[in-house]
């Protein structure tokens, strides 16, 4: 008896030891975009992180006229475009959505940086450029953008006023002034990830520019846009419509890199 259990217990160890652990599947990443909250307003707010997004400036098709909305962007990439974890629009511009301040598409300038003064939000100095190239996102003021980029980014566009400035409101902006609007803004934070902001309700300009400095921590960060604010998250099928926009700022989910033969 005692010999056949021996061998019984021999040959469980045996057919234990020859099975393999079965891989544990990798948990998705967290959807780019969710809802927030600040001081009773509520927004959204979405994370471009360099390690698994990329961003580019687009205003319309090549060789065509600016998309002027987010759904006709979405048209335009099609199925066969690129996979899109959000988009913005991002930029001051004309009747004809063409951009009145610094922009770069695909390395190509498109409009000087300007720095001329004049009435508006864009001339509420100081704006700034939101710009990077690959995995390198920042936003400067756009005199510190002119005295210390030298080299042409890939992607860039100018917006104004600056929220946060050297980790300071905006010197203009009241705590949280009459003014309230829709608004969107972004601001890169020390790691490196560029923060996009949409406000779902009107918002003043102080208490936005709180949120980027306060919650987010980003020493700098640029309004992009009032009232036309608009954000586009195929993740839970948003497609915010609106006034014809100019700029867009898009999103992109990096492939993933393929494994190598043989590795599990």
């Amino acid at each position: 008896m005692k010999g056949e259990f021996a061998l019984s217990a021999l040959l469980l160890l045996a057919g234990c030891g020859g099975s393999e652990p079965k891989p544990v599947a990798e948990a998705p990443p967290p959807p780019p975009c969710e809802s927030a909250s600040f001081e009773g307003s509520p927004l959204t707010h979405c994370i471009a992180d360099p390690a698994r997004h990329r961003i580019r400036t687009v205003l319309g098709p090549e060789g065509g006229p600016p998309y002027r909305s987010l759904s006709q962007l979405a048209l335009g990439l099609g199925n066969e475009g690129p996979d899109v974890a959000f988009a913005m629009n991002g930029g001051m511009f004309d009747a004809e959505g063409q951009p009145i301040g610094y922009y770069v598409e695909d390395g190509e300038r498109r409009h000087t940086l300007n720095r001329n003064e004049g009435s508006g939000n864009f001339h509420l100095l100081p704006n700034g450029v939101f710009y990077g190239s690959d995995d390198r996102w920042a936003v400067r003021t756009s005199e510190d953008f002119a005295a210390k980029v030298s080299k042409r980014p890939k992607f860039g566009t100018q917006s104004g006023p600056m929220l946060v400035i050297a980790g300071e409101l905006h010197p203009k902006f009241d705590e949280d002034g009459e003014s309230r609007k829709i608004r969107n803004g972004v601001g890169v934070d020390g790691k490196g990830r560029a923060h996009f902001v949409i406000s779902d309700a009107p918002i003043s300009f102080g208490k936005f520019a709180r949120y980027f400095r306060d919650r987010l921590k980003t020493p700098n960060a640029l309004f992009l846009d009032g009232s036309v604010s608009s954000l586009w998250d195929p993740h839970v099928g948003r497609v915010d419509g609106g006034p014809p926009l100019g700029p867009l700022i898009v999103v992109e989910n990096r492939a993933k890199a393929p494994k190598a033969k043989g590795a599990e």
